[in-house]
C-alpha cells in the first residue's frame, strides 16, 4: 500500500474566485452525467443551488451520489484516512477512551458511537483493543452511515453476522448483526435515531464532509455563493454571488472579521445533539479532522483519485470536502459541554505512545514490513504530513471540569 498517496489529500485549494458586481467565476465543465442533467434541470427550475445543497446533493443522493457508488476509500479510492494508514491510530483512540472512561468511574454498560465509519478500519481497530482487555462484554456499537452500500463495506470489516429479519418498528435501526466477538452492532442514518445511553462518540474525518454554505464581504454587505449554470455555455455550472443577504446569512459572526467565511449549518445541529446527548446521558466525544479554530476562509475543494479535482467537474465522481471549523464546533457545544483542542494530530498521537507502540510492533516484523511501518508512522505524526494538518478535539459534560481539572484529558496536555 503506497500510504504516500494520502498525503495528496492534505493540499490547501485557496479557491480561485473572481468577483465581480453580480457574480463569481470558475473553469465551468460539459455536464454530460445523470447528476449533472438533475442538477441542472433543478437549478433552471428552482434558481441557483447554495453550496451546501450542492454538496448534500452530489455527496448523498440516493441513486447518483458519490457515496453511494464509489468506492472512496483507500490506495483504488479517492483518499486515505489515518485508520487506513496505520492499525496504531485506532488502537490509540480506543486506549484514550478507555483511559477516560476509568477516570469517570468506568460506567458500564457503555455504547460506542461512529459517525461517518468510512470502511470500518477505525471501529475494527478500537473492537480489537476491546477485546484485548476484555472490555467487549460491556459495549454496543452503534454506526451513523447514510450510505447503506457503505455500511454493507463496514459489515465486512467488522465480520459482522447479519440478522437478515427486518428491524422492529420502535427502532430506527436499518441494519444489525453480531461480531465474531459478541459485540452488537446497529445502523443509523442520523444520530438522533441512536439509543441514549452513557456513549464515546468518535468521529474520523466526518464533519468535513457535512454541507457548508460560504459568503463573502461585499460593499453592500455579506453575500452568498451559489451553484448555478452558465447562460452563455451550455452545460457548464459556474459559481454566482447572490443579489441579496439569503436566510443562512444570519448565522454570520456579527464581529466576524474575514471577508470569506465558510459556514456548517449541518455540524452545528448535530453537535448540539452530540452536547444534549452527553450532558443528560453522560458519554465523551473525539473528533478528529482537518480544519481550523476560526481563521479559515476558501477550503472548499475536490478530491478524486488522490488528486486536487474542480468541485464543479463531474459532480458524482468526486469527494468534495471543506475544513472544519473547530470554534463553531466549540460554540456550539458549550456551556453544556466542555472542549479541548484542537491539538495537531502528531502531538496527540506522540503523547498517546505512540512510539511506544510503534517499538513493540517493530519487533514482530520482517525489514520490508518495518519499512512500511515507520513510513506509516512518519505520515501520522510529521508536521509536513498528517502530523500538523490534522487536529483532534475532545468534549465532556461540563459538570467534568474541576474533576478534568485534577486529572488532565490524555492526549491535550
Amino acid at each position: 500500500m503506497n500510504i504516500f498517496r494520502a498525503t495528496r489529500r492534505l493540499i490547501y485549494l485557496q479557491a480561485n474566485f473572481r468577483c465581480g458586481k453580480k457574480c463569481m467565476h470558475m473553469n465551468g465543465q460539459n455536464i454530460s452525467d445523470k447528476l449533472g442533467r438533475q442538477l441542472q434541470a433543478r437549478i433552471k427550475a428552482m434558481g441557483p443551488l447554495t453550496i451546501a445543497d450542492y454538496m448534500r446533493e452530489v455527496l448523498t443522493n440516493p441513486t447518483s451520489g458519490y457515496y453511494q457508488h464509489k468506492s472512496a476509500f483507500g490506495p483504488a479510492g479517492d483518499f486515505m484516512t489515518s485508520p487506513e494508514i496505520n492499525q496504531m491510530f485506532g488502537e490509540l483512540i480506543s486506549v484514550w477512551f478507555i483511559s477516560e472512561w476509568q477516570k469517570i468511574g468506568a460506567p458500564a454498560p457503555f455504547q460506542i458511537i461512529e459517525l461517518g465509519p468510512g470502511n470500518g478500519s477505525l471501529m475494527n481497530d478500537i473492537i480489537k483493543v476491546l477485546v484485548h482487555f476484555k472490555i467487549h462484554k460491556d459495549v454496543t456499537i452503534h454506526l451513523v452511515e447514510v450510505s447503506q452500500r457503505l455500511a454493507s463495506v463496514q459489515a465486512e470489516k467488522l465480520n459482522v453476522n447479519l440478522q437478515h429479519e427486518k428491524s422492529s418498528a420502535s427502532t430506527a435501526c436499518y441494519q444489525r448483526g453480531r461480531t465474531n466477538s459478541g459485540i452488537n452492532v446497529a445502523w443509523y442514518s442520523h444520530i438522533e435515531d441512536v439509543p441514549r445511553s452513557f456513549s464515546f462518540i468518535v468521529a474520523n474525518e466526518f464533519f468535513d464532509a457535512l454541507p457548508i454554505h460560504k459568503f463573502e464581504k461585499t460593499d453592500k454587505g455579506w453575500r452568498e455563493i451559489l451553484v448555478d449554470v452558465h447562460p452563455e455555455q451550455e452545460n457548464v455550472f459556474r459559481y454566482v454571488q447572490s443579489r441579496f443577504p439569503t436566510p443562512a446569512t444570519m448565522f454570520i459572526k456579527p464581529n466576524e472579521v474575514r471577508n470569506h467565511v465558510e459556514l456548517s449549518i449541518s455540524t452545528v445541529l448535530i453537535v448540539q445533539h452530540m452536547a444534549s446527548r452527553v450532558e443528560e446521558d453522560g458519554g465523551i466525544v473525539l473528533l478528529a479532522d482537518y480544519g481550523h479554530d476560526g481563521s479559515g476562509c476558501d477550503t472548499f475543494r475536490a478530491f478524486r483519485q488522490h488528486k486536487l479535482h474542480d468541485p464543479l467537474v463531474d459532480p458524482g465522481t468526486a469527494d468534495l470536502t471543506a475544513d472544519v471549523d473547530f470554534s463553531a464546533i466549540r460554540n456550539a457545544a458549550e456551556p453544556k459541554l466542555i472542549t479541548y483542542g484542537p491539538t495537531d494530530q502528531g502531538e496527540f498521537l506522540e503523547r498517546m505512545g505512540i512510539k511506544l507502540r510503534l517499538n513493540v510492533l517493530l519487533e514482530q516484523c520482517n525489514d520490508n514490513e518495518k519499512t512500511r511501518l515507520r513510513s506509516s508512522y512518519n505520515m501520522l505524526v510529521d508536521s509536513d504530513k498528517m502530523g500538523k494538518r490534522f487536529k483532534f478535539f475532545a468534549m465532556f459534560p461540563a459538570v467534568l471540569k474541576e474533576h478534568l481539572d485534577k486529572f488532565p484529558v490524555a492526549g491535550f496536555f
